[in-house]
């Protein structure tokens, strides 16, 4: 019979939406999270609901009542962190952060430590809607010797999926996420002020088939998924796109996705030269 993993004793630092979240996911996979940290009343309000019974705590305390220390905390807020409990961790002690852009250097204050950078990839909404959405989420990890099974161990507890990540590759791989999901939204939401600038009643709903379409084709073909004016060769119709936009904003983000358009089209072999130098001239003229 195959003994299961030891169970730790779990500390988080940081329950806002992703540490409350990691924290009922570990405690759900039979670790015991013994203390959390809570700044601010919506942050202890969500460790009420999602680790209820669970003691909050200073920092140094969570830090010190541990074998599995989660660093939860925004990454630009994260060294501080780090050095400021320098005092409180001990060798042999598993430290995990949950940051896309930092990798295992940012722990390197923390002597003695397991260190563990394990970035779930995706978008929390701080709920126990959340813990099923981290069944098959993959997880940006970067870990070292014994600190790579640990991580690969307690991902796989929570559901997820360990995707190792180089460790001086972290920031890249954060930009590429950040560039896409981020991007996306405000993306998103400029398409649907334009459609709403043009007398469409219910935005959502006409945009949602053909961007979902848009969205899968383009995570299996690639550039290949390119259609419209741009893949088309259609300056005419770009041109009109232009003098159109009510926002100078929105037109300098469609100039610019379009002539980046143009580049990623022509080089997948969909747009070709001639069309491709009228296209950049449309987009570079003076904007209004």
């Amino acid at each position: 019979m195959v003994s299961p993993p030891p169970r730790l004793r779990v500390g988080i630092i940081g329950t806002g939406r992703a540490g409350a979240v990691i924290g009922a996911a570990l405690r759900r996979a039979g670790h015991e999270v013994v203390a959390c940290s809570a700044r601010g009343d919506i942050s202890r309000v969500r460790a009420e609901a999602l680790l209820p019974g669970v003691r909050i705590a200073s920092p140094a305390e969570v830090a010190r009542s541990c074998d599995l220390l989660v660093l939860a905390v925004p990454d630009d807020a994260l060294p501080q962190v780090v050095q400021s409990l320098a005092p409180d961790v001990r060798p042999g002690q598993i430290v995990m952060h949950l940051s896309g852009r930092h990798g295992l250097a940012i722990l390197a204050p923390l002597d003695g430590v397991i260190a563990i950078a394990a970035h779930p990839v995706m978008t929390f909404t701080g709920t126990s809607l959340d813990l099923d959405r981290l069944d098959d989420c993959p997880f940006g990890v970067t870990a070292a010797g014994e600190g790579s099974s640990i991580a690969a161990a307690l991902v796989m507890e929570m559901g997820g999926d360990p995707v190792e990540v180089s460790d001086d590759r972290r920031a890249l791989y954060h930009a590429a996420l950040a560039h896409g999901a981020n991007h996306l939204v405000t993306l998103v939401a400029q398409t649907l002020d334009l459609l709403a600038a043009a007398g469409v009643a219910e935005p959502e709903r006409i945009a949602r088939p053909l961007l979902t379409a848009a969205l899968d084709n383009s995570l299996r073909e690639g550039d290949l998924a390119l259609t419209g004016p741009v893949a088309r060769g259609d300056h005419a119709t770009v041109r009109a796109h232009i003098e159109q936009m009510p926002d100078s904003d929105v037109e300098r983000i469609y100039r610019a996705l379009a002539l980046a358009t143009v580049e990623r089209a022509q080089a997948a072999g969909r747009l070709n030269p001639a069309d491709a130098e009228a296209l950049r001239g449309v987009l570079s003229e003076r904007e209004r």
